[in-house]
């Protein structure tokens, strides 16, 4: 019996305004009052309740897709289901309970980079907080540990893969272009982690190079620590043909032409798993959420799968194969949407989404180094700060204080300072910490993938540096506007009336930041 994994990755960019905390309207989302409702509306509401007719009755019973679906959803974006829409949120977390008991412990959810940021592009700090922040999120709603987590957009190298298997994760899901290169592994008896006293990577008749044609994505895989340790991480690669049908080729039109293409990928193997957006299943393809769910429910077990998720298959298939990943062009990352490594975050490498004839991207390496000078800027102040003893520390558990708002300020202040803060440095040590967050928040990777630096995701990354300008300012900090908008004046628009990237921040977030003021 073939085991069938389908993973489905939920997110959306984090779209409140800094200042108020509140979704403005997005006349785009029409005729929704923004983005959150509409993709909720058609995509993350649906697959929790999916109204389901079985083929010898006519009863009609409704079904939780998240419960057959393994799934990951980004935290900022659980955080405005909780509070907007409270029964889509509970069956998400109903789901993971659900199949955690069906599963021998292991529930369908894994946790998220928090903030979406491309991981290989952070400093060691930032990427660290990212990964903490998500775990903590994770146990947060889910309370449970999470056994992997997803990169956003998959972007990885070894620098993000050595800080997963620190944090201490199990296993995590990889586009099949990110494999390089397998050999056996010596230590497959005792599972991931245990000591294999295996020789690093160089030639050698046992190691084959591989690409997304040649790898086998039945199988998981084995990363291993290059610090001596024999730590280890286990790798899934999905299926990129069929993901891709999913995704992009119309294959949600009938749920059996669905489950006739996973059984054509299976092709006698053990495993079959499939990985895209969970915006696929509603939002991008309508009703794509009663396809998957008659697919799920019906018509797979009929053809012999076994519903499962990989805790549980990696739990009975230790990987018996080490792989070393592909790292990209000079060691910057891959990822699933980005040919050229991670270019679509850092230059103008060619890919884009929409646009007119002639547009380029050149907008990119500027927008990224205005916001590499911001966050730079605040090391040094953060770190000359006597409010903690381990700011960095601090940053790292602040994440209780977004979670939990009745968790004590005071508390949390005296434990990172060693001693009771008067009412003045209270607040400036939370002021702190609240501008730490809005410079993690400004590198969501949404900003750069689109086709132009006036798009409504890059305006609201650049509303992140503006609160942070801002908080810079409460704090006495020395200004860093004027050398931030230097930077983002390089940045051209291919809308003439747009200007360039400091043109729009003046036009779209100053605006902002004085009627709040005024307010």
């Amino acid at each position: 019996m073939p085991e069938l994994i389908i993973h489905g990755h939920f997110y959306q960019p984090p779209r409140e305004n800094p200042w108020t905390g509140i979704v403005d309207t997005e006349p785009s989302a029409a005729p929704f009052h923004d983005w959150n409702e509409r993709i909720h509306s058609e995509c993350y509401r649906p697959n929790a309740f999916v109204r389901v007719v079985g083929p010898a009755t006519v009863e009609e019973r409704i079904v939780n897709n998240y419960a057959n679906l393994s799934f990951n959803f980004g935290p900022t974006l659980l955080s405005w289901l909780e509070s907007n829409h409270p029964d889509t949120y509970a069956r998400i977390v109903e789901a993971d309970r659900e199949s955690a008991l069906k599963r021998s412990g292991h529930g369908n959810a894994i946790a998220q980079a928090y903030g979406h940021a491309i991981l290989p592009l952070c400093n060691a700090r930032d990427l660290r907080t990212q990964i903490r922040w998500g775990m903590a999120d994770f146990r947060h709603r889910f309370g449970r540990q999470p056994e992997a987590m997803w990169l956003p957009e998959t972007a990885c190298n070894d620098a993000v893969m050595k800080v997963l298997i620190d944090e201490g994760l199990c296993f995590v899901i990889l586009a099949p272009h990110q494999a390089s290169r397998v050999r056996p592994s010596v230590s497959t008896a005792s599972g991931p982690g245990s000591p294999s006293g295996q020789p690093a990577w160089g030639g050698g008749c046992d190691r084959l190079t591989i690409d997304d044609q040649t790898i086998d994505t039945s199988v998981p895989y084995r990363f291993v620590h290059p610090d001596g340790s024999d730590r280890s991480i286990a790798v899934f690669f999905y299926d990129g043909p069929t993901s891709r049908a999913i995704a992009f080729e119309n294959l949600l039109r009938f749920s059996h032409e669905l489950v006739d293409r996973l059984a054509r990928s299976a092709n006698n193997r053990e495993m079959v798993n499939v990985a895209t957006d969970g915006e696929t299943y509603g939002h991008h393809f309508r009703f794509g959420d009663l396809c998957l769910a008659h697919a799920l429910e019906l018509d797979a077990p009929a053809q012999g799968f076994k519903i499962t998720n990989y805790g549980e298959y990696l739990e009975k298939h230790p990987p018996a194969i080490e792989v070393e990943i592909n790292c990209g062009p000079n060691g910057e990352g891959t990822s699933w949407s980005c040919p050229h490594g991670v270019g679509r975050w850092l230059r103008d490498c060619g890919c884009q989404t929409g646009g007119e004839p002639g547009w380029n991207q050149e907008w990119r390496p500027p927008l990224r180094q205005a916001f590499d000078y911001l966050r730079d800027e605040n090391i040094r102040h953060f770190e000359a700060t006597t409010l903690f003893n381990d700011p960095w520390q601090a940053r790292d558990d602040s994440i209780e204080l977004i979670l939990n708002q009745h968790y004590s300020r005071e508390q949390f202040l005296y434990d990172h300072a060693g001693c009771w803060l008067s009412a003045d440095e209270r607040w400036r040590a939370l002021t702190y910490l609240e501008l730490q967050r809005m410079l993690l928040l400004m590198y969501t990777s949404c900003g750069w993938f689109f086709n132009d630096i006036s798009g409504i995701e890059t305006v609201q990354i650049l509303k992140y540096a503006g609160r942070a300008i801002d908080l810079m300012e409460q704090l006495g900090l020395p200004s860093a506007r004027d050398q931030f908008l230097e930077i983002l004046a390089e940045a051209k628009s291919n809308r003439s009336e747009m200007e360039t990237g400091a043109d729009i921040y003046r036009r779209f977030v100053e605006p902002t930041v004085g009627a709040i003021a005024s307010s």
